[in-house]
């Protein structure tokens, strides 16, 4: 699954990972392989996610994410 995160002033994150959690703005969800299409609004807090099996942190203000067809698309405000 690939997940690209951008920020207004530069591309933070693009490549492929394991798993994906977000601050949804109703609750973290974690996004895996295969996951339905969804929209969601993302609140201060962590993205976590798995790459080569190791867990990296990226801590954001607000921003929203588009979950379709293994690509997870993140557009944040660090």
């Amino acid at each position: 699954m690939k997940l690209t995160v951008y920020s207004p002033e530069k591309a933070v994150f693009d490549g492929d990972v394991e798993l994906v959690e977000l601050p949804g703005a109703k609750g973290r969800f974690v996004v895996l392989q295969d996951h339905d299409s969804i929209i969601s609004t993302l609140v201060k807090g962590n993205i976590r996610y798995k790459q080569n099996g190791e867990e990296q942190l990226l801590p954001i203000q607000s921003g929203y994410v588009e979950v379709n067809h293994n690509v997870v698309s993140a557009c944040v405000h660090l």
